[in-house]
């Protein structure tokens, strides 16, 4: 087996200590900035250099706008909440890396992510990390193959934890920033970006649902369900988005107690941890990439889901991902939010 294993190298501080652990391991680290066609790899190229370590760099641009950025510009103009870097990781990310690993004579890939990989029931399966940075909810859609060839230096360790290591070491991306944004938005305006690939909508109007109008919206493709921020509309209480309405093209306002819900449905489930269930189960979800997990009741629905929690929530935006976890932590399913059947 080779000794040689690829990293997926950002130039930040993440990936930089996951490539750095890995080298003080034995191993021969080669670090890969995959090229999505946004930025630069120089930041990378640095790391790299001062690692010690190869680097090259793959072009993915093709890859992630015909697998990432198509499907989450149709999905959010059609009114749903995609979650794109879910998607990217089983898609482009972690298979590109595995083509350059495979070019470059390695057989395994790395990644920064905060997270880990273990072995459940005779199979590779994703585990949740430690501190509130885990990054398994964003890893969840990753088959058992890919996790076969995954090493995630960084299981166990939160944030503070990483940066502490990184000044120690003196890693020049030791205080560099976290990105908070997706990656090929990154001012984080969504709207402006549809509509500079011409997939605008036109505006429509704000509803309470009884037919009284509010105010007029500037097109369904700016808003999501439970926005409360850039409404423009004023109340004497403070009004969320609770639905889209594509064939009318208005969208309906009302107050947080009309988003709260105890049930959800899921479809195109990923089983991770545990074989298809067949009746229910108990476990926790969840529904955002905030730390916060749901205990909830689990039954099978047709091919997907139904969730009922034990306390109602806000209710999870349909194209959301949501993920089942066990006591220990590892990820038994993931799937998409479904619009109520």
């Amino acid at each position: 087996m080779s000794n040689r294993i690829v990293v997926g190298l950002s130039g930040g501080v993440d990936s930089s200590l996951a490539a750095l652990r890995l080298r003080e391991a034995g191993r021969e680290v080669w670090g890969v900035w995959l090229d999505l066609g946004i930025g630069s790899p120089e930041k990378a190229r640095a790391a790299a250099a001062q690692l010690g370590v190869g680097f090259s760099v793959f072009d993915a641009a093709a890859a992630h706008e015909s697998l990432v950025r198509v499907p989450f510009a149709e999905a959010y103009r059609s009114g749903l909440t995609p979650n794109p870097c879910a998607v990217c990781n089983p898609t482009v990310k972690l298979p590109s890396l595995l083509r350059a690993a495979e070019a470059l004579g390695a057989e395994r890939i790395a990644t920064g992510h905060y997270a880990a990989v273990e072995q459940k029931n005779g199979r590779p399966c994703l585990r949740r990390s430690g501190g509130d940075k885990d990054q398994s909810y964003m890893l969840a859609l990753v088959g058992p193959e890919l996790l076969e060839r995954l090493e995630l230096p960084l299981a166990g360790l939160t944030k503070p934890e990483v940066r502490a290591l990184a000044a120690e070491r003196g890693l020049l991306a030791a205080g560099a920033g976290d990105s908070q944004d997706i990656c090929f938005i990154p001012g984080g305006d969504y709207g402006a970006w549809l509509e500079a690939r011409g997939m605008g909508l036109p505006p429509g109007d704000f509803t309470d649902g009884t037919g009284r109008v509010l105010g007029r919206h500037r097109g369904l493709h700016r808003y999501t369900v439970g926005q409360r921020r850039g409404l423009g509309v004023s109340a004497p209480t403070r009004l969320y988005v609770c639905a889209l309405d594509r064939d009318s093209g208005s969208i309906l306002l009302g107050p947080e107690e009309k988003l709260l819900t105890d049930t959800a449905y899921i479809k195109d489930v990923l089983w991770g941890a545990m074989a298809p269930a067949a009746g229910p189960f108990s476990c926790e979800v969840k529904t955002r990439s905030r730390p916060t997990r749901y205990p909830a009741e689990v039954s099978p629905l047709g091919a997907g889901l139904a969730l009922r929690f034990a306390s109602p929530l806000r209710r999870p935006a349909p194209g959301q991902l949501a993920v089942g976890y066990d006591p220990e932590g590892f990820v038994l399913f993931a799937g998409t939010v479904a619009e109520e059947p």
